[in-house]
């Protein structure tokens, strides 16, 4: 009588027991299509900028740091125009965080939406404009004035490639949307909208998401109160 498939007897010859098995077959699932690379994002100023970008974190002790240690001498002129010019960069960071919310505003991959409104309408990079500002307002206050041009040549350098970097992340994540923003935005100087931009902003998280930020500068101010008290 003939085996049926099921009843075959196995092969227990030495070479089967070698044999290596048969891979098992795997049905081609979907599979994620790649990320797109654009080539600004692939250029040397936006690599330099992103080792930058990395370790912006403590790139501001070089422009606040240097003038808490280098003899300078402050006057009631100098803490009204710097604490002006800390306001207005303020201004401009609350403005940013208002509509791009406190995930958005670091700019990783992970954004889903290209902010547009607000802050964003009227440049693209409202939060490092605030930085500018802030970062001249306590430079004045210190006293340190022939630091200062100094100062506003590295962030000219140091921002031109974290923004090389960025620009080139937002063009691979979000294409011709990106490019066409790009297109009719300036990149620092802000500029009003032919039209109003419509969107959400949020004043009250970006007030509260703000307050590590308002922390130091208090501390900052105090520290420039007792370098003028025990040095003069």
């Amino acid at each position: 009588m003939a085996l049926k498939p099921d009843d075959r007897v196995p092969d227990l010859s030495p070479e089967s027991l070698t044999r290596p098995a048969p891979a098992p077959e795997i049905s081609a699932g979907p599979q994620s299509e790649p990320r797109v690379v654009s080539e600004a994002e692939l250029t040397l100023a936006a690599q330099m900028g992103a080792i930058l970008f990395r370790n912006r974190g403590w790139l501001p002790l070089l422009f606040l740091g240097l003038p808490l240690v280098l003899p300078g001498t402050t006057s009631p002129n100098r803490w009204i125009i710097g604490g002006l010019l800390i306001i207005a960069g303020e201004a401009f960071r609350l403005a940013g965080v208002a509509a791009a919310g406190t995930t958005t505003r670091r700019r990783s991959r992970n954004v889903q939406n290209l902010v547009t409104h607000g802050a964003f309408a009227w440049s693209r990079n409202p939060l490092y404009n605030g930085n500018f500002l802030v970062w001249t307002g306590f430079v004045v206050i210190s006293g340190v004035l022939w630091f200062l041009p100094i100062a506003m040549l590295l962030f000219a350098a140091e921002y031109s490639l974290i923004v090389r970097y960025e620009e080139g992340v937002l063009e691979s994540t979000f294409g011709r949307e990106y490019l066409e923003y790009k297109s009719f935005t300036p990149r620092w100087i802000p500029t009003r909208p032919v039209e109003p931009v419509p969107g959400e902003l949020n004043c009250g998280k970006a007030w509260r998401s703000e307050i590590s930020t308002f922390l130091q500068y208090l501390v900052l101010v105090i520290a420039f109160v007792l370098k003028e008290r025990f040095t003069h």
